[in-house]
């Protein structure tokens, strides 16, 4: 019995010794002159819609988004469109995975695009001119205004209008509301179309047929 309580005192201070020594907090380095700052990591796969969405820069990134099995098996029967004007980006869907993710321009404050439900119902790649917005030019042929709106802007004598050119024009509606190829600034700039950035509006314009669902949402 001696013997047990003689081991037991000579261990005691030892196993406190290890416990009590997990809870000590270090002390700060004093030659550490350079003020340390925690590195985000995105915790998503490379390659991921997850890891692109999950990025800093996204959504204003001019970065574009391309699954390119989901997106080269669109067809009429599993296609549909998603424009976020809060975000200013278009989302392509294959069923229920994302195709392509890419930014895009929607109508400025003062001819704001109207959010909504439509379908692609006409197609034009290159033809295709705005017949009230564009550019006035004066009878020497140089430019007298940019920018113009035919309903209210005079064109000078002996001048012309030229309307600004849509190429990849896609029709949501009669009352002038489309998709097309123009400037993506990363903010609301257009006259109401939702406008895409050149390095995709051509494969967006060949892979979605006419008919495809587009639905406009805030």
């Amino acid at each position: 019995m001696n013997l047990t309580k003689t081991l037991l005192s000579a261990l005691l201070p030892a196993v406190v010794a290890v416990t009590t020594s997990c809870t000590i907090v270090p002390e700060p380095n004093p030659n550490q002159k350079r003020v340390l700052k925690a590195q985000w990591v995105n915790p998503y796969p490379p390659g991921t819609y997850a890891h692109f969405t999950a990025e800093p820069s996204y959504p204003k990134t001019y970065n574009v988004y391309k699954d390119l099995t989901a997106f080269g098996e669109l067809d009429e029967d599993n296609t549909r469109v998603e424009i976020d004007l809060t975000l200013q980006r278009a989302r392509i869907y294959n069923n229920k995975d994302i195709a392509m993710d890419y930014p895009i321009a929607s109508g400025r404050k003062t001819f704001p695009t109207p959010p909504g439900n439509y379908r692609i119902v006409e197609k034009i790649q290159s033809e295709k001119q705005s017949n009230l917005y564009g550019t006035i030019y004066d009878a020497e042929g140089e430019v007298h205004k940019t920018d113009a709106d035919i309903t209210e802007d005079e064109v000078p004598e002996g001048g012309e209008f030229e309307g600004a050119a849509m190429p990849y024009w896609m029709r949501l509606s009669w009352k002038g509301l489309g998709m097309h190829q123009g400037r993506v600034p990363r903010y609301p700039a257009s006259h109401g179309c939702v406008r895409m950035p050149s390095k995709v509006a051509y494969a967006v314009y060949e892979k979605l047929p006419l008919g495809t669902r587009v639905s406009i949402i805030r």
